[in-house]
């Protein structure tokens, strides 16, 4: 009998620390196959301890390997960072609805990324750069509280030396040392000093709530038009399946009807966001 609730066990491959309180844990299913899109997430069991729904941060075109970057904020979460290779896990899903991938085809795209809230928009920045043909001018700005709390450091290279991608990085005043060569500002501020154009242009935004509001007020200024405008939501989500209530807004359900968003659909749903 298939029961929704029953994980399939994965192998704990790499595990690296991205900054002080996130790593990125590299899985290998044992015996069932994923498949998935960039955007959906799955639900990550440590076993004895309990489970949480995390976002794969890894592109399909790099599997058989998975990525989720978890960031330790409580017990699942801390369960997750004492993980070491060799490791059993359980894994749910792949659940969620993905970013438009034919949508964003042609289209110069535009990543507008804050602290762990990078980890969904790499997971289709690598799709993105190992389909280059299909897409248009790339540009990253990705921002964090300080350079330690910036993710992905070691990828930041490649990222650069890929055709037509430009890559912005920024920390909050402050945050800098004395070997910082970015910009230091907010990343909604660093956006409008970009000054991205709405011509033929997506642009996938995600981080912390209060730079995603604050991000879709400058977008709007730069005449980007909500259609335009992709976020992913995962905040309150935890069955992943629709059975808790625990995510819905209205009436609507984060793990089901996202968490990949439009901002014209955001705008019609109740102002809890």
């Amino acid at each position: 009998m298939f029961l929704i609730y029953t994980p399939f066990t994965a192998e704990v491959i790499d595990i690296v620390k991205e900054t002080p309180d996130i790593k990125t844990i590299r899985w290998k299913p044992l015996k069932n196959e994923l498949h998935f899109k960039p955007g959906q997430f799955v639900e990550f069991s440590v076993f004895g301890i309990g489970e949480s729904p995390f976002c794969i941060s890894s592109s399909p075109t790099r599997s058989p390997l998975f990525e989720c970057s978890i960031k330790r904020l409580g017990k699942v979460t801390t369960a997750a960072h004492k993980l070491s290779p060799g490791d059993i896990i359980g894994i749910r899903g792949p659940y969620g609805r993905c970013f438009p991938l034919e949508e964003l085809k042609e289209r110069n795209l535009i990543f507008v990324g804050g602290g762990i809230g990078m980890a969904p928009l790499r997971s289709l920045l690598q799709y993105v750069i190992d389909n280059r043909k299909d897409f248009g001018q790339i540009t990253v700005i990705y921002g964090a509280r300080t350079v330690a709390d910036l993710c992905y450091k070691q990828e930041f290279l490649e990222w650069q030396k890929v055709p037509a991608l430009s890559l912005i990085l920024t920390v909050d005043p402050g945050g800098e040392d004395e070997n910082w060569q970015g910009e230091i500002g907010f990343v909604p501020t660093v956006l409008e000093k970009v000054n991205p154009k709405p011509d033929k242009a997506k642009v996938i935004t995600c981080g912390p709530t209060i730079m995603i509001k604050f991000t879709l007020a400058t977008l709007t200024r730069l005449g980007f038009a909500p259609e335009d405008i992709i976020t992913t939501l995962e905040m309150k989500m935890k069955c992943g399946v629709g059975k808790c209530g625990r995510c819905n807004i209205g009436r609507v359900y984060v793990c089901k009807d996202g968490p990949v968003f439009k901002y014209s659909e955001i705008k019609e749903l109740p102002n809890e966001f």
